[in-house]
């Protein structure tokens, strides 16, 4: 059973960019600002390098992401989506991802990723639990 009721859903099928925060080797923080999409129950999450992120997920699979909702609640509030999960690494498929995420991040019709991309990764996040501001809870 997913942990994603639909309050959770629309905020990651929305336009807040997400804070993902993995584990460096000496169990520091590092956080990206990344774009952030679902497909079923799954977060994700493109990139076409092998970035500092993607070799901590390699490493250590725990991951959370925060996202603000950009609306204030009846009490003054900003809400926020955050989630708690493990992530895994699959090889290619990040220019279709971020050109998918475009559509919703930038517009109709609009494209980012390069000519003949490196076939890059997907972060693949299995969400375990919410928390934050807002319905999901």
């Amino acid at each position: 059973m997913s942990v994603l009721n639909d309050a959770a859903r629309a905020v990651l099928q929305g336009t807040g960019l997400a804070h993902l925060v993995t584990l460096n080797p000496d169990g520091s923080p590092q956080v990206s600002v990344v774009w952030v999409g679902l497909e079923g129950d799954e977060l994700v999450t493109a990139h076409l390098g092998t970035y500092q992120k993607v070799r901590n997920v390699e490493r250590d699979a725990r991951v959370a992401l925060s996202i603000e909702t950009g609306e204030t609640d009846p009490n003054g509030l900003n809400p926020y989506l955050v989630v708690h999960g493990t992530a895994r690494v699959q090889q290619g498929g990040a220019a279709a991802l971020l050109d998918r995420l475009a559509q919703t991040y930038l517009g109709p019709g609009r494209a980012v990723a390069p000519p003949d991309p490196p076939p890059g990764y997907v972060l693949r996040i299995t969400p375990e639990r919410v928390g934050g501001v807002g319905p999901w809870r």
